[in-house]
């Protein structure tokens, strides 16, 4: 393999790498980000295309979040 091939397929890796939704918070990570805000009983997430999906209690209530890939928490009504 030519070393223009090898450079072109480590840069293709690394765009895929850098784009890729395996790179959203882990299910641990989600979790003490979200109890860092204020939320407990932090559910399992789910992947979307708004981002992770998870339902959280917060003053007593129950509420539905979405975390985006970049960490953004918002809370949907």
């Amino acid at each position: 393999m030519s070393n223009h091939a090898i450079s072109g397929t480590v840069l293709c890796l690394a765009a895929t790498f850098i784009l890729s939704p395996a790179h959203a918070l882990t299910q641990q990570e989600l979790v003490a980000k979200l109890q860092a805000a204020g939320y407990s009983q932090v559910g399992e997430g789910k992947s979307t295309a708004e981002g992770t999906v998870v339902k959280a209690v917060k003053d007593g209530k129950e509420v539905t979040l979405v975390v985006d890939s970049s960490g953004q928490i918002q809370e949907r009504r």
